[in-house]
């Protein structure tokens, strides 16, 4: 039964009865009420025998409360949350007594809750969560988590090698799969690095629905991932490697073209795109992004080519975890069951700020979630449980939706989005100096005053980087290429395979031939010739190849 206590003459908290009462998250309670947390205890049979001065439920809220309060010990965080129930007589356990709760809990019911509450967060209607018809969600990785250099950690997670050699803490891989409009997460897993994104993100396919469209990165190109995805029948816009020289099956309109990978029909867009910012520095970058919508006419090629942008939200993601919230921290945990505990927590925690984040923002009609602050909303809910505010809904009165977390997201609002962009660095640097900044970018955010996005079509000849266009390829060399064209330019409009373009450069050995295959999708590379098909190739310009003087 709940139990009230009476802090001082003005205020009021109302808390779980006797050993229970310090069990709670503030407000973020109604979010994870004491029902939910007592099923899950239940279902997974980690109940106690016997009433404990310090009972499972809470137990799982002290775990919870370690991942709120990051910089604290463990005695200090029990502190918080008994702060606001002076009026009640509370337990205080130990260091030790503490360590062995979290023992008890164990890592189940933390990874129970979260399957719990991940999920979509917004109503179709919200601002930013759809494109057309589908949820827009996306695939990633995170690998700049560290945990404690322990040899048990060591044993599960190894060490990253760097550059200059092992880098000083275990290194854990976490991959999400996230609705980009709010940041969500749908789903989530985590281990050794060692394993690999791809790996992991198929653990995760099943949670695609077919009102999704899923944005993923270059390394999410493998045939495997694709036809997993496509499966679900979920929609598909993925970077493909630069590598890749898909056949060109037909050209589209706008630019595209389809093709097969592996056993998919695909639509291809490739661009250049160039970004101008405010101070007049000039960027641009190559994209060849897959898709499985193939009408050019409900989707063309420029509005794909935005809304792959979208991808980025799950690095703001990774920000608010890693930065807001684990304030770029080591984990606790000395073990692999306690690392698991604890990044369980930490999700848990994420997905049920995010919920009181989205939730607030629907009550205010066409507000977009990404203007939601995770910072201001993370010290509100900070405050609530040092004061016990908010821990059980109010039984009489209309129901609050917004509460006192949700209202001190709404009163700091973050300004509309400005595109912009900044010098790219290294995640976790071998020092505070260590940066990449080849291109020459401002190390600084800046401003974006323009950006011009050029679809390259397939067969359409590609300068060399010193020419009036410059698109990043290199120029073809003119010895055995122009022999080869030569060859090619007496049926223009035929695709050659590799053989009958070699017979007559004298090119029969199987392993001088599998050299000139090589060849030949180097210079398709470069944009000399259009691959049509696995080691088969068309001219790509009608005009002869001049050769060199």
């Amino acid at each position: 039964m709940p139990k009230c206590a009476t802090v001082d003459a003005t205020r009021t908290v109302t808390v779980a009865s006797d050993v229970y009462a310090p069990g709670h998250l503030g407000e973020l309670t109604q979010v994870l009420p004491f029902e939910l947390v007592d099923s899950v205890l239940e279902e997974i049979r980690a109940t106690q025998r016997r009433l404990r001065l310090s009972p499972s439920r809470t137990g799982v809220y002290f775990v919870l409360a370690l991942g709120l309060f990051e910089r604290v010990g463990a005695r200090l965080v029990w502190e918080k949350m008994v702060a606001g129930l002076g009026g009640l007589p509370v337990v205080s356990p130990s260091e030790k007594a503490l360590r062995d709760l979290r023992r008890r809990i164990g890592a189940a019911p933390l990874r129970a809750l979260f399957e719990v509450l991940a999920g979509p967060l917004a109503q179709p209607r919200t601002p930013g969560v759809r494109y057309r018809k589908w949820r827009t969600v996306a695939f990633d990785g995170c690998s700049s988590l560290r945990v404690p250099n322990e040899d048990r950690n060591r044993s599960w997670l190894g060490k990253t090698r760097a550059r200059f050699g092992l880098a000083g803490y275990p290194a854990l891989m976490l991959m999400t799969l996230i609705e980009t409009g709010t940041r969500g997460l749908l789903g989530a897993t985590f281990g050794p690095s060692s394993t690999g994104e791809n790996a992991y993100a198929l653990r995760l396919v099943h949670l695609l629905k077919p009102d999704m469209l899923v944005l993923t990165d270059h390394g999410f190109d493998s045939g495997y991932f694709l036809e997993a995805a496509v499966a679900t029948d979920a929609q598909l816009l993925a970077r493909g490697k630069s590598t890749r020289r898909p056949p060109v099956l037909a050209t589209l309109p706008d630019g595209s073209y389809l093709t097969q990978i592996y056993r998919l029909k695909l639509r291809v867009i490739e661009a250049k795109a160039t970004v101008t910012g405010a101070d007049g520095t000039v960027v641009s970058d190559h994209y060849r992004l897959v898709t499985t919508l193939t009408d050019p006419r409900t989707d063309p090629a420029e509005a794909l080519i935005s809304l792959y942008h979208e991808r980025w939200e799950i690095e703001s993601a990774y920000f608010a975890l890693r930065h807001t919230l684990l304030r770029g921290r080591v984990l606790r945990s000395k073990d692999p069951v306690g690392i698991e505990q604890e990044m369980w927590a930490l999700l848990v925690l994420y997905q049920a700020i995010r919920t009181v984040m989205v939730t607030a923002v629907e009550t205010r009609q066409g507000t977009d979630p990404d203007r939601a602050s995770f910072t201001v909303a993370l010290e509100a809910v900070r405050d609530s449980v040092t004061t016990a505010t908010g821990v059980l809904p109010p039984t009489t009165g209309p129901v609050d939706l917004v509460g006192h977390i949700g209202g001190a997201v709404l009163a700091g609002l973050l300004p509309h989005r400005r595109a912009r962009f900044s010098a790219s660095t290294v995640i976790s640097g071998i020092s505070r100096y260590h940066t990449w900044n080849g291109e020459g970018r401002s190390r600084t955010s800046t401003n974006i005053t323009a950006i011009v996005a050029k679809i390259h079509q397939p067969g359409s000849p590609r300068t060399t980087p010193t020419g009036p266009e410059d698109t990043g390829f290199p120029a073809p060399d003119p010895g055995r290429s122009t022999a080869a064209m030569a060859i090619m330019h007496s049926a223009p409009e035929r695709a050659w395979r590799a053989a009958d373009i070699g017979r007559p450069l004298g090119i029969t050995n199987e392993k001088a031939l599998n050299s000139f295959r090589v060849q030949l999708a180097k210079w398709a590379r470069q944009g000399l010739l259009t691959k049509t098909a696995p080691a088969t190739y068309r001219l790509a310009s009608p005009t002869p190849l001049t050769p060199a003087p």
